[in-house]
């Protein structure tokens, strides 16, 4: 089964320009970022995600060994470099993370809380830069059916996860590979870091900081 796209499916109905998977600008061209995610490593015995771009090239990676995750998550780009560093925060009430630049374990980022408001049943979490400045994110629908958006100021969808779907007569993917397709307003490696702390919460497949 080949989880790679061979081409970009239609985007999200938006006019703007198009974003590489680190968030720069390509041309001005009207797209977005089109990434097929596997919740599968590439290394044996890992838990972990592998994903591409629309033209099938490895762009992000996260290979977690149980025993040595101690309560993180690494999202590395394709040759293994850190980019973000997820973390549970200690001592809160609720669920609530920390993404962090690199392999920092100061001076988080972001900070994604659970959405508690059992009169919204559609909104799952709530993203928050840390230290001020920045846009708010919020993200409805529902993960574990792999149909859920974040949004941004006036509501307007900067991501969204999708099931993906097979060819004609192939395989159904299930759960497991799914697309992301991610708008200019957010850099591509947040979204993904977003999706891992929604895979902690919501996912059934298992914590990927479990053995």
């Amino acid at each position: 089964m080949k989880v790679h796209p061979n081409a970009a499916a239609p985007a999200l109905e938006l006019p703007m320009p198009a974003v590489s998977c680190r968030g720069g600008v390509d041309g001005g061209r009207q797209e977005a970022a089109m990434l097929t995610v596997w919740r599968k490593s590439l290394l044996f015995n890992c838990r972990g995600f592998t994903v591409f771009d629309a033209k099938g090239s490895l762009v992000f990676r996260v290979d977690n060994y149980g025993s040595e995750s101690k309560g993180e998550v690494v999202l590395m780009d394709a040759a293994g470099k850190p980019l973000l560093t997820i973390r549970r925060k200690k001592l809160s009430l609720g669920d609530h993370w920390l993404i962090y630049d690199g392999e920092e374990a100061v001076n988080p980022r972001f900070s994604v809380k659970r959405h508690l408001n059992l009169f919204h049943s559609k909104a799952l979490v709530h993203v928050a830069p840390c230290g001020g400045g920045g846009a708010c994110y919020d993200v409805e629908g529902s993960y574990s059916q792999r149909s859920c958006v974040a949004y941004g100021e006036r509501r307007r969808p900067v991501a969204e996860v999708r099931r993906k779907e097979a060819a004609a007569g192939g395989v159904a993917f299930g759960t497991d590979v799914f697309r992301l397709v991610v708008q200019t307003e957010l850099d591509a490696s947040i979204a993904m870091a977003i999706v891992i702390v929604l895979d902690q919460m919501f996912g059934s497949g298992g914590s990927l900081m479990k053995g």
